[in-house]
């Protein structure tokens, strides 16, 4: 069954639409960003959060030692990254850590998409480009043996439809699940009707 990932979370009162409808992950933006945080604010987000839910920090070329920072005091348990890393960069903070990483990959061509199958990151994001609330053309997945999150213009009108046709591990939202640039709760749990139900 399709997972359910929500990301760019930053108000007191995300958390509490998230704890009602219990994504299988959150996601904390700590890149340049609208939805940026900073590490105290996401440390007193988690709090407020289910903890059974698992928290995603996004980094965009970040140094290693800011990311082991903020996993050392549990506020993410997963690292997803969106910039230039390379699988060196990934190899080293797999050796620093033991947490699960994501390497997000912006598939132009059918060779990219493939390229990107034989990452040594846990899992692989294929999305459209950082928050662009635009989808890219799906058939370069086709094939793909991995597990794999899906995002990128996701959002009420299409995600059973990506679901249907890739069976992706994980669906992605942000700008999927707002409105006027906020998290809306109504679309939050309209998403998890679709990605729990059909």
């Amino acid at each position: 069954m399709t997972r359910l990932k929500i990301c760019g979370l930053f108000r007191d009162e995300d958390m509490e639409y998230a704890n009602i409808v219990h994504p299988d992950y959150v996601g904390f933006v700590f890149a340049k960003s609208k939805r940026q945080v900073t590490r105290e604010k996401a440390r007193e987000l988690r709090k407020l959060l289910d903890p059974s839910i698992a928290t995603v920090g996004v980094f965009v070329d970040e140094e290693i030692e800011r990311i082991l920072e903020i996993l050392a005091d549990s506020t993410i348990s997963i690292v997803q990254l969106h910039g230039h890393e390379d699988e060196e960069y990934i190899s080293l903070l797999k050796e620093k850590t033991g947490a699960v990483i994501i390497k997000a990959v912006r598939p132009g061509n059918r060779e990219e998409a493939l390229k990107a199958e034989s990452s040594i990151a846990d899992f692989i994001l294929f999305d459209s480009g950082a928050g662009t609330g635009k989808t890219f053309d799906w058939k370069l997945l086709e094939g793909i043996s991995r597990e794999y999150f899906l995002a990128g213009g996701l959002n009420s009108g299409n995600v059973r439809d990506a679901i249907d046709a890739l069976e992706p591990y994980v669906v992605d939202l942000s700008s999927g699940v707002e409105t006027d640039g906020l998290k809306d709760l109504e679309k939050m749990k309209e998403i998890r009707r679709l990605v729990r139900n059909g």
